[in-house]
């Protein structure tokens, strides 16, 4: 581990199956932030779906507050699997458009996408949220974390969001990441932490855990519903009161 703007873990790079699960790679995550002092005074932000799993393991040793940024991957039309760009819950957008050239995406395609996209977000909004309060984000301090990074897009529309919603500092935190995608993000996050690097050509984020399934939006709730750290339902009772 080195105590640098980017760190990572030595042991674990160009690892496969290096993790055994979610909860397994946000208690990593969380005990590499504590070792690099990277934790203090913070507020944790997941991106659902899988990053949820693994940042309620991570509040858990952190005793950090939790809350949720809702970025979604643009899906190539053909591939969902695979994106070419992604949004964010404040409409930013950012395209990857080297790729987007390459594979002849039209902008008829992509505007649908982004709608499609833009749509799948609100109601996760409502799902996630209801009509709870947003959090205040000015001056805080955030560690985003997520499952991985493959493209890094998601993560990156995701710090752009924050920072025009006035955070202080960014810290990315992710159990595992592909080499390019740390560089792309390096210009626009304070610190990384990407404890499995790989530079694989074949690069997938499920390659890291023994253990992977794609997460459901009931899944994401059942998680919320028992992290004692999550600041929506604190913000959602409090409303139920005063109402």
């Amino acid at each position: 581990m080195s105590n640098e703007e980017v760190a990572d873990d030595a042991t674990l790079k160009g690892r496969t199956l290096a993790f055994r699960d979610r909860t397994h790679a946000g208690e990593a995550l969380a005990e590499a932030l504590i070792r690099l002092g990277w934790h203090q005074q913070k507020l944790v932000l997941a991106i659902p779906a899988g990053g949820v799993e693994v940042a309620v393991a991570a509040t858990e040793k952190l005793g950090l507050p939790l809350e949720l940024a809702v970025t979604r991957k643009l899906h190539i039309p053909w591939n969902r699997e695979a994106g070419f760009g992604a949004v964010s819950w404040e409409g930013d957008v950012t395209l990857n458009e080297p790729l987007i050239r390459a594979i002849g995406l039209t902008h008829a395609e992509i505007q649908m996408v982004i709608a499609e996209e833009r749509a799948t977000i609100e109601k996760r909004l409502r799902l996630y949220h209801g009509d709870a309060p947003p959090p205040t984000l000015i001056g805080k301090r955030v560690v985003v974390i997520d499952d991985g990074l493959a493209s890094g897009y998601s993560m990156l529309v995701t710090l752009k969001a924050l920072r025009r919603k006035g955070v202080s500092e960014t810290t990315v935190a992710v159990p595992t990441g592909h080499t390019d995608a740390v560089e792309l993000l390096r210009p626009h996050a304070d610190k990384i932490l990407c404890l499995n690097l790989r530079p694989s050509d074949s690069f997938a984020v499920a390659d890291a855990y023994q253990h992977w399934r794609d997460l459901t939006d009931e899944d994401v709730l059942r998680l919320l519903r028992i992290s004692k750290n999550y600041l929506t339902a604190s913000r959602a009772h409090a409303k139920k009161k005063s109402s």
